[in-house]
């Protein structure tokens, strides 16, 4: 156990027991699986807390547990990736979000790098940002229905036909 791991552990027990729903380590990586309401708090206690210095967020990313026991807990993890620069410290935040509902509050007004991460996992798995500036599609195209990292999705092998170059493809090169 590294001196950072205990530190990140006494600050989330001191600060948000109430939220906390469980702490895994797996793999020596730290891990905190908190409640959705809570999220929001958390991360600017810890972006706040000097003493942690926890100021990047590295990555969001989720999983689809759909057809899985785990899905018990909550069909969609949200995985955010938190780093203290002057620790070289990473630890997660988790959380698990329900099938019929899949929302949680966007943490833009915190880091300015979640916009483009948020509007990945919303294009891709369906997770609603609340509160999110431009909740748009960034990888497919827009007429894509639907969320292809989503495990229902529906398997095809058909090439999709992006609009900007439809009418007017482009020269190829000789």
């Amino acid at each position: 156990m590294t001196g950072m791991e205990e530190k990140v552990r006494s600050f989330m027990k001191a600060n948000f027991a109430d939220a906390i729903i469980r702490e895994d380590d797996f793999r020596q990586q730290q891990s905190f699986y908190v409640k959705a309401e809570a999220l929001v708090d958390i991360c600017r206690a810890l972006y706040d807390e000097p003493e942690l210095d926890v100021r990047l967020l590295a990555d969001i990313t989720s999983l689809d547990w759909h057809g899985h026991p785990a899905a018990d807990e909550g069909r969609f993890e949200v995985v955010y990736n938190l780093y203290s620069l002057n620790h070289k410290y990473r630890f997660f935040l988790k959380v698990r979000l329900p099938a019929n509902a899949p929302r949680i509050a966007t943490l833009t007004d915190l880091w300015n790098g979640a916009n483009w991460m948020e509007r990945e996992v919303w294009d891709m798995m369906g997770i609603e940002f609340v509160g999110h500036p431009d909740l748009t599609k960034i990888l497919t195209p827009d007429e894509l229905e639907g969320h292809p990292l989503r495990r229902d999705f529906p398997l095809t092998w058909e090439q999709p036909q992006f609009s900007w170059n439809k009418d007017n493809p482009p020269e190829v090169m000789k």
